[in-house]
């Protein structure tokens, strides 16, 4: 089979390959590393290939499908997980320079169980920016990741190898983490699907009150299937609840006729959508309202920044985690300058004024949510910008995280958001749209953005050969 075409098969596809004899997992993931090894010279995405661990993985695989005992929808998928989920054996550096010498985890995060436990074939981890507490794919201990669409051009963070590696077919999908849009906002830079979770229905450790685990890929139906074996209960996860037991991939259909649907392109406050980030959500509002949905503005209830409380929070959350690492110098190498900077800002933050950004949050929340009551879903930006060069934090060098004020409210809200590739600007830079719905309704999220998918007029070119 053509390269091309292997690396671009959906997972349904793979595993009817795989259920036919066609192809067989030992062949594909000789292939898939091979790519992957090859493309990850230009997009630095990927770290700690393991491809005689991965290879006896898809050994075991092979034998499930001829004896017709496959294990799942990811049983012998070529995928990753990111530095940042705890494998037992493999290395968990949180893309920090000064942990490089931390011995491997000595336990597996929930999503790494269901994994394993589905016969998926983890092959390498993928790239992420210092302490996850950048929007950008910039890391002392991995250097710059770049993007498949534009060598020159950011992935996005902190998700960002998952994001640039499943673009470039460095692996079928990905599993990110999410705190302030961290899969979301990787997937919109390099033209993915993603999902995140409603708070809860993916486990994850350490069980966090903003942090997800979610699902990337380069489809919906992808990234559902994921979901399907992301799900579950695990009590380390304090904030988990029981597996609700659904297949998602085989429930996208959906007629949107009725749905109420908000088009929100103004926070409120910060950064203004980019007219091509404006034109991208509105046009997307245009086609589902010809598909019968009820199209209208979501006006936000914000008027002040409401991002400023939650990056007072995320710079405390920083300042302990630098505080904790090993010893070490201040150097590029063992610390990026820009997270170290902003995280000892932390030190100057009391504990009234951090239970003061709390209640504000709260307030925040309180406020969204309540404006939500009476729309079905609320399709937004991604990001307001569609995209910034590979060196740079962010948006802004003072505050990092700064632009990501369309997606970092929802983390707060616990509600499941996704992305979709909508559009692309004259550079060929992907464009994301948001889509967010009410708490544990996961399913219809992922609904619309397969409705979204099919709607939209884009052919999906991927940069399988990453571009200058």
């Amino acid at each position: 089979m053509p390269a091309e075409k292997l690396f671009g098969m959906s997972l349904a596809a793979l595993a009817d390959a795989y259920a036919s004899r066609i192809l067989s997992p030992v062949e594909v993931l000789k292939d898939v590393i091979d790519h992957a090894q090859a493309v990850n010279t230009a997009i630095n995405a990927l770290f700690c290939f393991r491809p005689d661990q991965a290879m006896a993985s898809a050994r075991q695989s092979e034998a499930r499908w001829q004896a017709k005992a496959a294990l799942g929808p990811l049983d012998g998928v070529p995928m990753t997980v990111k530095d940042s989920v705890a494998m037992v054996g493999w290395p968990y550096f949180h893309g920090i320079g000064a942990n490089r010498s931390l011995p491997p985890s000595n336990y597996d995060s929930p999503p790494a169980i269901a994994l394993r436990e589905a016969g998926a074939v983890i092959f390498a981890k993928t790239t992420m920016p210092d302490c996850g507490l950048m929007a950008s794919g910039i890391s002392s201990l991995h250097g710059i990741t770049r993007n498949p669409w534009g060598l020159a051009w950011n992935t996005g963070g902190s998700s960002a190898g998952a994001g640039a590696s499943v673009a470039a077919g460095a692996g079928f999908v990905s599993v990110g983490t999410d705190i302030a849009g961290s899969v979301r906002l990787p997937a919109a830079h390099c033209g993915l699907a993603s999902l995140k979770p409603t708070h809860g229905r993916v486990p994850h450790l350490p069980a966090d009150t903003m942090r997800m685990a979610g699902p990337m890929g380069r489809s919906v139906d992808d990234i559902a299937r994921l979901m399907t074996v992301l799900t579950r209960q695990d009590e380390r996860d304090t904030w988990s609840f029981p597996a609700d037991g659904l297949r998602y991939h085989e429930r996208l259909d959906r007629d949107v006729k009725g749905l109420k649907i908000g088009v929100l392109t103004d926070m409120g406050f910060g950064l203004r959508p980019e007219p091509d980030v404006r034109d991208t959500v509105e046009s997307a509002g245009r086609l589902l309202a010809d598909a019968g949905a009820i199209v209208e503005p979501f006006i936000s209830p914000l008027d002040d920044d409401a991002y400023a409380p939650i990056d007072l929070f995320l710079q405390v959350r920083g300042y302990l985690e630098y505080t904790s690492l090993p010893p070490h110098t201040d150097s590029a190498n063992d610390i990026n300058p820009y997270v170290r900077e902003w995280c000892l800002g932390g030190a100057r933050h009391s504990g009234v004024d951090l239970y003061r950004a709390l209640g504000q949050i709260g307030k925040m929340k309180a406020a969204l949510l309540a404006a939500f009551e009476g729309f079905d879903y609320v399709i937004a930006p991604t990001l307001p910008v569609v995209n910034f060069p590979a060196e740079e934090p962010g948006v802004s060098r003072e505050t990092p995280l700064a632009h990501t004020l369309f997606t970092a409210m929802f983390n707060q809200t616990c509600q499941p958001a996704s992305t979709i590739c909508m559009a692309f600007d004259s550079r060929r830079l992907p464009i994301g749209l948001q889509i967010i719905g009410h708490r544990f309704d996961d399913l219809g999220v992922l609904q619309l953005t397969k409705t979204l998918e099919s709607l939209r007029s884009l052919t999906m070119q991927w940069p399988f050969q990453p571009r200058p």
